[in-house]
């Protein structure tokens, strides 16, 4: 009393040697290790790329640090300056008519101006470049080029 319930459980261990036989667990087990490969793979550059970035945002944050410090020093020597222009200008201001002091102090207030406009221009000038070259080695084709053109008339307008 063999039934067909027997022969489809026959068949079916018939096909699972076959498979056997052909080697498709195998197949699949080596499927499985290339795609974990290609994803472990993938992670690692994802983390490369994550850690690059990170050093490059910490670049870029020290590089403005320091230039933030440089502008702060140029402006701090330009106030020293203008004090020493403004003493030795008082001393001298003593022997002129009111006229002639009034002429000192604002040529001394136009020159802390201008001072500080080229202190302003020059560190603009300094982060216009930082962040140009960083977005030149970061960025590359045309892309790069309009977010370049771009971001450099955004500085330069709102510094201006």
């Amino acid at each position: 009393m063999i039934d067909e319930t027997f022969w489809v459980a026959v068949a079916f261990l018939i096909f699972i040697g076959i498979l056997v036989y052909v080697g498709a667990p195998q197949m699949v087990l080596k499927s499985l290790d290339d795609r974990s490969q290609r994803i472990k793979a993938e992670l690692d550059e994802a983390r490369r790329l994550k850690e690059e970035a990170q050093k490059l945002l910490a670049e870029y944050q020290r590089k403005q640090r320091e230039a933030e410090r440089e502008a702060e020093a140029i402006i701090e020597s330009a106030r020293d300056e203008a004090e020493r222009i403004a003493e030795e200008a008082k001393g001298k201001m003593e022997e002129f008519v009111a006229r002639r002091t009034q002429l000192a102090e604002t040529k001394i207030a136009q020159a802390e101006q201008q001072a500080l406009a080229d202190v302003r221009a020059a560190a603009a000038e300094a982060a216009v470049r930082a962040a140009e070259r960083i977005l030149t080695d970061t960025v590359k084709g045309k892309v790069a080029d309009d977010l370049i053109a771009e971001g450099i008339r955004d500085v330069k307008s709102k510094l201006n």
